[in-house]
């Protein structure tokens, strides 16, 4: 590298493991866009972001080379204005799969079992003096289970349902020869086949808000929807009226539509688990993406590799 430290932005907030390591090797600059000068614009080269990268902030700095992001979805980053200057865009895949793929198995269990309910009962004292927990009206026996997107994550998330066993489904874009699974060529058709439906897609244009009141009706009063995906996959107030109405019977839900505000209705039904975006919230993971984000940074700007190139960029590992 140069003898003078090559200039990194951090906007908002991040993992302090990031910062942390970026300030041992680059010049670190973090905070606003606006509270920046033209000198400290020109000399920023890299960026390393958790959400939002748009292109008001990558027209901002004309000696951009690299935006690292913070995650395995990376919707918050314009990857086609990053493509159009060049600019190479990375994330933070696999290091957090089994992370995911368990929390999804576990919000699955808590929606079908009532487990966090169950736990409280016990602690107010409940057990004692009004006697056992009621059963739980659903089960993860005999179920169905269709998978909205079959990627690394979702592949994981179904090779842990497989000792459950539960028959298991999914939809892409395209059908994989590398399982067994059935596919289902739509989403529409894999929700009426199914008593249980999982999504783990992306946040993409051709993914917002697909998963509807079509797609609760067609999961039926047995239905139990899960989210480890993306919040704007959903169309959150048809997903209210389902669960109570019981269109569907249950919902578990790490992410939201606008988070971290929660709709007051979805709190208030008792047949929605509901989790503050954890699936990767621990420790051990979010320091091996935390690692993650500084690696790429600094491969690029010493010889021009990055670990994790997402799909759009312009560079190729």
């Amino acid at each position: 590298m140069s003898e003078s430290p090559i200039a990194i932005f951090v906007p908002g907030r991040i993992n302090p493991r990031v910062l942390d390591r970026l300030k041992t090797v680059f010049d670190v600059i973090n905070g606003s866009v606006d509270a920046l000068d033209a000198d400290q614009k020109n000399r920023v080269r890299g960026i390393a972001v958790s959400g939002k990268c748009d292109a008001a902030m990558i027209d901002a700095f004309p000696n951009l080379e690299v935006i690292s992001s913070f995650g395995v979805g990376y919707d918050g980053t314009d990857t086609a204005k990053a493509a159009e200057r060049g600019i190479i865009v990375t994330n933070t895949p696999d290091v957090l799969n089994d992370e995911v793929a368990d929390t999804a198995i576990a919000l699955l269990l808590n929606t079908l079992r009532q487990l966090p309910r169950a736990e409280n009962y016990l602690r107010e004292g409940r057990w004692a003096k009004e006697g056992p927990f009621a059963l739980s009206p659903l089960s993860l026996k005999g179920r169905s289970v269709g998978i909205l997107g079959l990627g690394r994550i979702g592949l994981e998330i179904a090779r842990r349902l497989e000792p459950f066993k539960v028959t298991i489904g999914y939809h892409t874009r395209s059908q994989r020869s590398d399982v067994g699974y059935t596919y289902y060529p739509s989403l529409k058709e894999m929700a009426g086949a199914v008593d249980t439906l999982i999504n783990i897609a992306p946040g993409t244009p051709s993914t917002f808000k697909i998963i509807d009141t079509e797609i609760f009706k067609a999961l039926g009063p047995n239905g139990v929807f899960i989210n480890v995906g993306r919040g704007s996959s959903v169309d959150e107030e048809a997903l209210v009226v389902a669960l109570r109405e019981r269109t569907i019977a249950a919902a578990g839900l790490d992410v939201f539509f606008a988070e971290p505000q929660v709709p007051a209705e979805l709190i208030a039904l008792d047949n929605a688990s509901l989790l503050p975006h954890v699936a990767s919230a621990s420790v051990p993971t979010r320091n091996a993406m935390a690692d993650l984000v500084v690696d790429n940074l600094i491969g690029w700007f010493k010889d021009k590799t990055v670990l994790t190139p997402v799909p759009e960029t312009p560079v190729k590992k």
